[in-house]
Formats: C-alpha cells, sequence, structure tokens
C-alpha cells in the first residue's frame, strides 16, 4: 500500500501530538507517586475513557469486525456481563483497591494473605503482561510493514520505540490522555469505514439491516459447516451455549476489574471513590456501544461485499484467508485518500493503547510490589522513580524481541506455548481474590493448596487437547470453560482447605466483606 500525501499528513499529525503529550507531562514526573497514580488527581470520565482506550487492542479492532464478516455476533454476548461485573467491583472490590495509598492489585493480597501471595499475584501479571505486549507488537508491526515498506524487522523496532519513548518519560498521566485521545480517534476511524460502505451501497443503511437480517448475520449464532446456527440458551459444560458464555464473560470481567494492573491503577489514580466507581461505569456504558459498533462494521463489510464481490472477500469468508484481514483490505483499498490515514491512525491507536498500559503497569508492580516492597535498604523516592524508568525501558526491549521472535519463529507454536505458560500460573487468580473478598477463611498455605490443584488442572486440560493422554482421560467439558472451573476450583480447595486443614491463626478483619 502506498500512502498518499494527506494519508501521511493525518498520520503524521496523529503520532505527533501522542509525542507531544508525552513529553509535556515528563515535566511533572518528579515522584513515584506521580509517576504511577497521577497525583491520585484523575477525574471519572478521563479515567473511564482511558479505560475503554486500554481494554481495545489492535487485536480486538480486527477480530470484532472479522468474526461478524464471517459469522455473526456470538463474540459479543459475553460483552454483555459487563456492567454487572462492574457493578459489584464498584461496590465490592473498589473499597479493598482505594484503602491508604495501595498502588497496586497486589498489595491487597499480602494484607489478606501473606507476601509470598503477593509476590505470585504480581509475577504472574508481569509474565502474562510481557507476552501481550509482544504479540500486540507483532501485529502492530505488520501494518506498519504494510503501509510503508519498511522491513518486519525495521517495523518492530520503529513501532516498539515510539510507544516506549512518551511511555516512559510521561509516566501514567502520558498513558491517561494518550488512551483518551486514541479512544476518540478509534471511534472517528471506525465511522469514517462505516460511513464510506453507507454511501456505496445503493440501499444505504437500511440494505445493511435488511440484508444482514434475513442471513442471520445479526444474531448470537455460530458456524457450523458453513451454516449459521442460533446458539442455544441452556447450561452446558460441553458446548457453547448462551448461557455459559454470558458465565464466561462475567469471570472474565470479574478478573478484568480485580486481578489486572492495568484496571486497578487507573482506580488509584482517581481523585476520589465516587470518581473511580464513575470512570469504571463511563467505561461500561462506552465500551458496550463501541464494542457494538465494531461488530457492527463486520456485519456492513459483508453486505458491502455481497453487493461489491471480490476474490478476497470470497476467500474470506470461505477460510483460505484470515477474518482479520477484511478490515486492512477494506482500508487498503476502499478508502479515500486523507481518510485511510486518519482509520490507519485509529488502527495504531488501537494497539498503542494497550502497549503503554502494559508498560507502565509492568514498571509499577515491578517497582511497588518486587523491588521497593522487599528492598533490604532504604532508598529515596528518586531512586525508586529513575529505577521504574529503567525496568520499563527493559520491558520495552523485552517486548521488541519478543514481537522479533514472533515474526522469525512458527507463530502459531509460538503463541501456543505463550498461551499455555500464561494459563498455568495464571489459572484461578480470580479464585483467590474471591475468597479473600467473600470469605473470612484462608492464609497462604490455603491459597498455594488451591494454586497447585488448579495448576495441575489446567496442565491436564492442556495435555487432553493435544490428544497427549489416553481416550478416558478425554475432558468432560468444553476447554472455552476452562477458566470458569479453574477459578471455581481455587475457590473451593483454598475454602475447604483453610477449614478443615490449614486453620487462619489471625483474624481477617475488616480485609473481607464480613469485617466492613
Amino acid at each position: 500500500m502506498s500512502l498518499s500525501f494527506a494519508d501521511l499528513f493525518a498520520l503524521i499529525v496523529y503520532l505527533s501530538i501522542v509525542m507531544a503529550i508525552g513529553l509535556y507531562f515528563s515535566r511533572k514526573n518528579t515522584s513515584t507517586e506521580e509517576y504511577f497514580v497521577g497525583g491520585r488527581s484523575f477525574s471519572g470520565w478521563v479515567i473511564g475513557l482511558s479505560l475503554v482506550g486500554t481494554s481495545i487492542s489492535s487485536i480486538t479492532f480486527l477480530a470484532y469486525p472479522g468474526d461478524a464478516f464471517k459469522t455473526a455476533w456470538l463474540r459479543y454476548l459475553p460483552n454483555l456481563m459487563l456492567p454487572i461485573a462492574i457493578f459489584i467491583a464498584a461496590y465490592v472490590f473498589l473499597p479493598f483497591f482505594r484503602r491508604g495509598n495501595t498502588i497496586t492489585a497486589y498489595e491487597y493480597l499480602e494484607h489478606r494473605f501473606g507476601p509470598s501471595i503477593r509476590i505470585y499475584g504480581a509475577l504472574v501479571f508481569i509474565i502474562g503482561q510481557l507476552v501481550r505486549i509482544s504479540l500486540i507488537l507483532y501485529l502492530l508491526s505488520l501494518l506498519i510493514h504494510e503501509l510503508t515498506g519498511l522491513s518486519p524487522e525495521m517495523s518492530i523496532i520503529l513501532g516498539g520505540v515510539f510507544v516506549a519513548v512518551y511511555t516512559i518519560v510521561g509516566g501514567i498521566d502520558a498513558v491517561i490522555w494518550t488512551d483518551v485521545l486514541q479512544t476518540i480517534v478509534l471511534m472517528i476511524g471506525g465511522l469514517f469505514c462505516l460511513a464510506v460502505i453507507i454511501t456505496s451501497l445503493p440501499g444505504g443503511l437500511e440494505q445493511i439491516i435488511s440484508i444482514a437480517s434475513e442471513q442471520g448475520k445479526l444474531a448470537f449464532s455460530e458456524l457450523r459447516d458453513g451454516q449459521l446456527v442460533p446458539v442455544e440458551w441452556s447450561f452446558s459444560l460441553q458446548d457453547k451455549t448462551g448461557s455459559m458464555l454470558l458465565l464466561l464473560g462475567l469471570t472474565a470481567w470479574l478478573t478484568e476489574y480485580s486481578a489486572n494492573q492495568n484496571t486497578v491503577q487507573r482506580f488509584c489514580a482517581s481523585k476520589s471513590d465516587a470518581e473511580a466507581r464513575k470512570a469504571m461505569f463511563v467505561c461500561a456504558f462506552t465500551s458496550l456501544p463501541i464494542w457494538a459498533f465494531y461488530m457492527f462494521l463486520g456485519t456492513a463489510l459483508y453486505v458491502f461485499f455481497q453487493v461489491f464481490p471480490t476474490e478476497t472477500a470470497s476467500q474470506i469468508l470461505n477460510g483460505e484467508q484470515k477474518a482479520e484481514q477484511i478490515l486492512p483490505y477494506f482500508i487498503n483499498h476502499y478508502l479515500p485518500s486523507g481518510v485511510a490515514g486518519i482509520v490507519i491512525a485509529a488502527a495504531l491507536a488501537a494497539a498503542m493503547s494497550s502497549l503503554d498500559s502494559s508498560i507502565n503497569a509492568i514498571s509499577t508492580v515491578s517497582i511497588v510490589d518486587i523491588y521497593r516492597r522487599f528492598s533490604r535498604s532504604a532508598k529515596d523516592d528518586k531512586h525508586y522513580l529513575l529505577v521504574a524508568k529503567l525496568i520499563a525501558v527493559i520491558v520495552s526491549i523485552i517486548m521488541i524481541l519478543g514481537a522479533m521472535l514472533l515474526m522469525n519463529a512458527e507463530t502459531k507454536t509460538l503463541q501456543d506455548t505463550a498461551t499455555i505458560l500464561v494459563s498455568i500460573i495464571s489459572g484461578g487468580v480470580l479464585g483467590i481474590y474471591l475468597l479473600g473478598f467473600f470469605t473470612n477463611q484462608g492464609d497462604a498455605r490455603a491459597v498455594w493448596s488451591g494454586l497447585i490443584l488448579t495448576a495441575l488442572f489446567t496442565i491436564w486440560t492442556i495435555l487432553a487437547k493435544k490428544e497427549l493422554l489416553p481416550d478416558s482421560w478425554v475432558l468432560p467439558f468444553d476447554l472455552y470453560y476452562t477458566a470458569i472451573i479453574g477459578n471455581l476450583l481455587m475457590f473451593v480447595i483454598g475454602f475447604f482447605t483453610a477449614r478443615f486443614i490449614f486453620q487462619r491463626q489471625s483474624a481477617v478483619g475488616d480485609l473481607s466483606v464480613w469485617g466492613k
């Protein structure tokens, strides 16, 4: 793809504004309090929009339209549980994270279960995020490579260095404000795409809704043998049903709002509990329409290529090419000059809003939960601020090297390996928080018992999936529900181990809902 002058101008303006934000806030970062939580001065709407930007990565930007284009709206179903999860988090989880001068999600784990569980939670987050940002940078580099013609290696380096610079110098202030900007750009880019589709179709918006409705593209359906089949609503561990997908969504979103530092750090950066709650609801009621919009964009692309068929679109529908390629293909071939630059900026925004948040969050956790917590000698705050920036540099280097590995190795194998690693060590993390929030039972011994058995359960599911176990060991459930079962297992084992074997010797106090 060759960019026109108008496209290049739009991109340069956008990237310049992002870098300027980072440089502007670099002057404020004279303490770790400012660098990690922005002086706890943010209003709810700013934090809420930044949460939207963080949750929408380049994977989401491509996957939602791709999925709606090829199938229907089943992928959207788990998102409907976000408001319920946020309501629970806002009135149950939030007070535990806002007490004192909390900065990370894992400080609570030490107060409730001891330092070893805090370290476990912190390390699980760091490892998982390093895998995630390497994958997102790799996907971002593919777009840069296609746009500029630069080598894949140079595309990775340029993308990684750009995000690293404004994140490292700007701290959480730059991360939050650039995420707000990136959320706005993301919506503008999507609206431009939809506007081009509507004006190109003879029947406009009515034609999209009419054809999509007739062919079941707006339903909660899954693709089976080339046919869209409406999802059932029973409770079953063997099949993907609507009820189970809602439960899966609730599990995922409760995890996001309890164990994910990217999210909890925003709570701590809010100026008050009320503003933090406002941020959560702003995020919920902004994210749902944005996700629905990108699903509808995929549906609109399906109708567009039914009216104006192409070989590439047919190959994507037939499975010969990946569904995620449909939006880049449309941007490349159908958007007018200048508009394409804005939409490409939106694609870059989707990636950068995830990368900057994770780099800053990893740096924060590394300092607060590990380095400063277990440092044997007291250091002044300037020392910790310097080390935090150094860690962010190291994280950025690891991110770039990880993306290089994904580029040069068998992508599927490497992704599988990374996913397996993260699954084994992170299984049941939500269960730990639920045990802490909702019971007066348990200490580190009970939690480690639950974690070990949950890890063994996860290993069993992975080996069964790879068909490395005898037929008699076949899984009695769909792998889609591993997270639900794993967290339930962690909670149940932790509770009963604490109740009957490793009984807690000290009172929990106000560290659970029963002591508030």
